[in-house]
């Protein structure tokens, strides 16, 4: 089964994030795509009508697993149950109701460049993660 991360690949905070879930998903049960990528874009448009449309939130943090799109705090905390350690106690926050989340979520994403900054352009991943990434 596949379990797609779709990332902001210019967004250093997401970048620090993919190598964040990398180092704590030993088994590789997560692969990555930028949203930028067009194999990820085509990947996407398996699976939803108008990629485009999900996509072009800048926002938006997408995970397909197992053939279901999760996107936001949603998607977060579903990779959060999957890493290893102790990362998976904070699935808890699926309790808050999802609009609450979202909006923190959205709160934090839009001020994300100011915080962390942009890239010109998509990472590129190392030798040995390059597997790992669509």
């Amino acid at each position: 089964m596949e379990h797609i991360i779709f990332f902001d690949g210019v967004c250093n905070f997401c970048n620090s994030a993919v190598q964040f879930i990398i180092k704590r998903d030993p088994k590789a049960y997560f692969t990555f795509s930028a949203l930028q990528n067009e194999a990820g874009q085509k990947k996407l448009a398996e699976h939803v009508e108008n990629p485009e449309a999900l996509t072009a939130d800048p926002n938006s943090f997408i995970l397909l697993s197992n053939g279901k799109l999760y996107t936001k705090s949603t998607a977060s905390l579903q990779v959060m149950k999957k890493l290893s350690g102790l990362w998976p106690i904070l699935f808890i926050f699926i309790i808050i109701p999802k609009p609450i989340r979202d909006f923190f979520y959205t709160l934090f994403a839009k001020n994300r460049y100011r915080l962390f900054g942009k890239k010109d352009s998509c990472m590129l991943p190392s030798k040995e993660n390059q597997a790992r990434f669509l």
